[in-house]
């Protein structure tokens, strides 16, 4: 994913704005393993979380159309379906704007199928297969390991499950993986956003309509600041102050900052305007992003851990 202008240049120094009105103000940056965490309570556990990361960068570069792809493809389906309740597999063949055939697949994990109320959480599975920001040219041509930029999205959903499986959920919930968010140019909006738009088009239920819904995207940085998106505070901003303000009650309110952010294309945006209330839960200001340095060393444990209590909290806090 990449933003439609340059992240946090258009900042103004020091700037801590409210976007939400009864969210708590917080600003300044974060020291993830300074924050307080609560695995204990949630069942997340984020030690397991990051040895899911490296897994994924096992595979290999998740591009599709690879042996490392359907590899990983298919062993998500597995852990999935040892969890959820109900695993739902969207596949299809996209045709590309210079006529290649892509072998794409959604993958949806589903917590109590039948009930109406539900919540979706997202990430995309599949990695870049250009380093299109690498320092050196010659790198340019070299698929990204994906370990935050992706890798830490399906990490976090991963969690959720794990701790849905342990303890069930009060509504339903949906965990979504989607594939080709990563192949093109964000320059053009060519060939990205590949499977959120499909899942868009192609929703699990008529008139699925979810309470709210979370995309994480690039969690795992080691001293995150998640800014409240552009397109997520228009588009859903009730859901921006319920995920901000129980992240700030949890102690996190350095890394979930109230400062506003800019517009950044991901997966969130084709379901905004299919009219679900999504929003994206990112921290694009990571040096190693579309470079063959995404590695797993890159990620940090603690910071997984609270992105992940975040969301599981979240959907605990549905049954109080």
């Amino acid at each position: 994913m990449l933003s439609v202008l340059s992240h946090r240049s258009l900042l103004l120094a020091g700037l801590c704005t409210t976007l939400v009105a009864g969210a708590v103000a917080s600003c300044g940056g974060a020291d993830a393993s300074s924050r307080l965490t609560t695995g204990a309570a949630t069942g997340f556990d984020g030690a397991l979380a990051l040895e899911r990361v490296r897994k994924q960068v096992e595979f290999g570069p998740r591009v599709p159309g690879t042996a490392a792809h359907r590899a990983m493809g298919d062993w998500l389906v597995e852990e999935l379906r040892a969890r959820a309740d109900t695993v739902i597999v969207q596949e299809w063949t996209h045709t590309t704007a210079d006529g290649q055939r892509l072998p794409m697949r959604n993958i949806l994990a589903r917590f109590r199928p039948a009930d109406a109320q539900r919540v979706l959480y997202l990430a995309h599975w599949d990695s870049r297969p250009i380093s299109d920001r690498a320092l050196d040219p010659a790198q340019a041509q070299l698929p990204v390991p994906g370990a935050n930029d992706g890798g830490s999205g399906v990490a976090i959903l991963l969690g959720v499950a794990d701790a849905l499986k342990q303890q069930a959920p009060t509504v339903g919930v949906d965990l979504l993986f989607t594939d080709g968010e990563d192949w093109g140019s964000f320059d053009t909006n060519t060939d990205v956003l590949i499977g959120a738009h499909y899942f868009a088009e192609h929703l699990p239920d008529p008139g699925y309509a979810p309470l709210f819904g979370v995309l994480f995207d690039m969690v795992g940085d080691e001293k995150p600041v998640f800014e409240q998106e552009g397109h997520s505070v228009r588009g859903a901003p009730e859901v921006v102050q319920r995920v901000w303000s129980t992240a700030q009650r949890l102690g996190h309110g350095a890394v979930f900052t109230n400062r506003m952010g800019i517009e950044i294309t991901d997966d969130h945006v084709p379901l905004l305007a299919k009219g679900l209330r999504v929003i994206d839960v990112i921290d694009l200001d990571y040096p190693w992003h579309h470079t063959p340095e995404d590695t797993p060393d890159k990620v940090s444990q603690a910071s997984l851990q609270i992105v992940g209590d975040v969301a599981v909290t979240l959907l605990r806090d549905l049954g109080k």
